[in-house]
C-alpha cells in the first residue's frame, strides 16, 4: 500500500516508528506537512500538491493523520481533501474535530454514559461561586479550553484561589472549565492506547515531586499498569464516541470508578511504546491493512 502520513517533522519518535513499521510491512510511506500542502477542490478531479508534486484520486491507499493541536483546523482541511479523494484515513478529520473540542467532547462522553470529572462551563464572572460549588468545592482543576500538554491546567487549592484564577481567565475572555479534583488519584493517571475496538497497551503516569500534573512533558513518569474490565471497556467507549480508531484515553482511578479526562487523537508512541515493550506503531499498521479500502472513510460516531 501507498501510506500518507501528515506530520510536521518526519524526525519526530511518532511519525518516524510509524515509518519504520509501515516500510518493515512491505508499503511505500510518504510524510506530507500539511501546513505545506495546498488543494484543488474541485468534484471532478479533487487534488493533492505537496511541494512540487499533485496527488489525485488513488495515489494514496491509506493516510495516518498526526495532526497537532495549534494547526488543527488546516491540518483536518487537508485530512478532508483526502477522504474526499477516496484515501482511508485511520482517524477522520471529523472524529478528529470532535475529540479536540474539549466541551464538546465531555458532553458527548456524558450523554452516552461515560464516566467523567464533574465538571463546570459559564461565561460570566457573576456565576463564579456557583461554579465552584457545583463541582463540590475546593480543591477544583481549572483547564483552559484550547490547552495541551498539560499547559493551562492549574489546580485551586482554596476557594480565593480558584475565584482569582477563573476570573483572571475570563477578563482575559479565555474559555475554561472547571472540574472537581479527584484526590484518590494521587496524582496519576492511566493513558489506555486503542487501536480499533481494542486496548492494545496501557500505562500509568506519575506526576513529578511538586507537580500535580502527570504529563510526560512535564516530567511524569510512566510504568506498565494492568487494566480492569471497567478501564478497558470505558477506554473503549471512549473512542467509539468520539468516533476514533486510534486514541489515547486518559483515564483517573476514581472512588466511583474509572473517569476520563481526555480522548487524544493523535497519541504518542515514545512513552507507550517504553513502558508497555509493545510495537504499539506495527499494530497501528496491521489495523490499516485489514481496514483501508478505497472510499470506505465514513463518519463513525454521533454528535
Amino acid at each position: 500500500m501507498r501510506i500518507a502520513v501528515l506530520s510536521r517533522n518526519r524526525k519526530l519518535y511518532s511519525t518516524r516508528r510509524l515509518i519504520e513499521a509501515a516500510e518493515e510491512r512491505g508499503h511505500e510511506v510518504k510524510v506530507l506537512d500539511h501546513l505545506r500542502c495546498f488543494m484543488d477542490i474541485s468534484s471532478d478531479n479533487p487534488t493533492l500538491h505537496f511541494r512540487e508534486e499533485e496527488f489525485g484520486r488513488n495515489y494514496f491507499d491509506a493516510v495516518i493523520p498526526r495532526i497537532g493541536a495549534s494547526v488543527t483546523f488546516y491540518g483536518t482541511a487537508v485530512l478532508r481533501q483526502l477522504e474526499m479523494m477516496g484515501v482511508y484515513s485511520v482517524n477522520e478529520s471529523v472524529a478528529i474535530t470532535r475529540s479536540r473540542d474539549k466541551l464538546r467532547s465531555l458532553q458527548l462522553l456524558a450523554r452516552r454514559g461515560v464516566g467523567i470529572p464533574t465538571t463546570a462551563f459559564a461565561h460570566y464572572a457573576d456565576d463564579v461561586p456557583a461554579l465552584i460549588k457545583e463541582v463540590g468545592g475546593t480543591p477544583l482543576v481549572i483547564k483552559l479550553l484550547e490547552g495541551t500538554q498539560g499547559i493551562g491546567v492549574v489546580l485551586a487549592e482554596n476557594k480565593k484561589a480558584a475565584e482569582s484564577v477563573i476570573e483572571a481567565f475570563m477578563g482575559l475572555d479565555a474559555n475554561i472549565l472547571v472540574q472537581e479534583f479527584i484526590k484518590e488519584s494521587k496524582g496519576s493517571d492511566i493513558r489506555c492506547f486503542v487501536v480499533g475496538n481494542k486496548v492494545i497497551a496501557a500505562m500509568e503516569r506519575k506526576a513529578a515531586p511538586g507537580e500535580f500534573r502527570s504529563n510526560l512533558h512535564r516530567g511524569g513518569t510512566a510504568q506498565l499498569v494492568k487494566l480492569t474490565p471497567a478501564e478497558r471497556r470505558t477506554a473503549v467507549k471512549a473512542a467509539q464516541v468520539m468516533g476514533l480508531n486510534v486514541a489515547g484515553v486518559d483515564v483517573l482511578r476514581s472512588d466511583r470508578g474509572p473517569l476520563v479526562m481526555e480522548v487524544n487523537s493523535s497519541p504518542g508512541l515514545e512513552g507507550i511504546e517504553a513502558a508497555s515493550g509493545k510495537n504499539v506503531a506495527s499494530m497501528i499498521i496491521e489495523f490499516i491493512e485489514s481496514n483501508a479500502k478505497p472510499n470506505k472513510t465514513r463518519t463513525r460516531g454521533r454528535g
